[in-house]
């Protein structure tokens, strides 16, 4: 099942090579789950740190065709937010395929059991 991938930038600049590495990773996930109906990312530069500069926030929203997932890294001081958007995308999509096999290996062993 093709997938559908919708992308938001909010207060980074729309870059070319930024959407073709969230579509790469995006892709990725298809390989640990047929059931990914949708899959929003967005990527937010949320504010000015006086000593880091932008800390860059991703969530992704994955809708399955038997539940739903959200990722969101990067949103308080204590979590992982980056300076680097492609950490942060990294990292994002790292706890989005994480959070996906726990998901089919949830739903495989509630389909087998008696």
């Amino acid at each position: 099942m093709a997938m559908a991938l919708q992308i938001s930038f909010r207060h980074v600049d729309r870059s070319a090579a930024l959407e073709a590495r969230i579509r790469a990773l995006a892709m990725r996930l298809e390989h640990f789950s047929a059931n990914i109906v949708r899959c929003r990312v967005i990527l937010d530069a949320a504010h000015q740190h006086h000593e880091q500069g932008n800390l860059f926030n991703v969530t992704i929203d994955l809708a399955l065709s038997n539940g739903e997932i959200s990722i969101h890294r990067g949103q308080h001081q204590d979590e992982s937010a980056h300076e680097d958007p492609y950490v942060a995308l990294r990292d994002a999509f790292r706890a989005a395929r994480r959070k996906l096999q726990d998901h089919e290996r949830e739903h495989r062993h509630s389909v087998h059991a008696p």
